[in-house]
């Protein structure tokens, strides 16, 4: 599948999942079959420089509203909703062209440069996890960052669909990263 169609896939999977506290996940998405038997205990993802990707990083539309993604990896900050998504997409090719791996710590974020990373921290719980920023999304109007499944279940919810966040970027070497 090419990036923009796991783009269009993730739109339409935002725009149909589990509205914020109402809890569950979009229809049969949800944990694979056997996930890992250490899936809290998975490392949060290890930032670092890397080249931006040479297409994924252009500006774009989806569902008739236009998006400039981020040039530069850079501070950025945000407060919404995440939601995540699991095994409709798990081996899927990302916008970054990599394939989706709902067990690895990674996300989809509409204008964060591709690669870069955030820190996303639960607002209810204080949670943290770093991921690695390698696809867009979401593209749903009430939420921000859609979280591998691996992320999500760190944070505390897979069982709600979705919770309130604040998501941070990373500027590796950075000391305000830190």
């Amino acid at each position: 599948m090419s990036w923009r169609a796991a783009v269009v896939g993730a739109a339409l999977l935002a725009a149909c999942g589990s509205a914020p506290n109402k809890g569950g996940y979009y229809k049969d998405d949800g944990p694979g079959a056997s996930p890992p038997s250490n899936l809290s205990a998975l490392p949060d993802a290890a930032p670092k420089s890397e080249p931006l990707h040479r297409f994924a990083n252009r500006p774009y539309e989806v569902f008739g509203k236009k998006y400039v993604p981020l040039a530069k990896v850079q501070p950025f900050h945000q407060r919404g909703v995440a939601s995540w998504y699991g095994k409709r997409f798990h081996g899927q090719k990302t916008a970054s062209g990599e394939p989706y791996d709902m067990y690895a710590m990674t996300a989809a974020h509409p204008i964060l440069p591709i690669p870069s990373y955030a820190r996303v921290t639960s607002v209810r719980t204080g949670k943290q996890v770093i991921v690695r920023i390698n696809d867009r999304g979401p593209f749903h109007s009430g939420r921000i960052i859609d979280l591998s499944y691996a992320a999500a279940n760190r944070l505390g919810f897979i069982g709600t669909g979705s919770g309130e966040v604040d998501v941070e970027a990373i500027v590796p070497g950075s000391r305000a990263s830190l």
